[in-house]
């Protein structure tokens, strides 16, 4: 079975959280949400994302579809 990893980056006085599953160049997009960004390679396939005002979430789920 491969192992990856994947990195997890929270900035707390920014409220910001960074999770990228493969350490290559890419960019960050839009999404359906206004608070998450997707960050996709030179292919479109996503490589991670970005979550903006994470403190807000404390009750309420956050669901939104990356694209594949």
């Amino acid at each position: 079975m491969e192992r990856k990893t994947v990195k997890v980056w929270f900035d707390p006085e920014g409220d910001y959280l960074e999770v990228m599953f493969e350490d290559k160049a890419g960019y960050f997009r839009e999404t359906a949400s206004d608070q998450v960004m997707e960050k996709v390679d030179e292919n479109g396939r996503v490589i991670g994302f970005s979550v903006i005002k994470v403190c807000a979430l404390k009750s309420t789920p956050l669901s939104v579809e990356l694209a594949s």
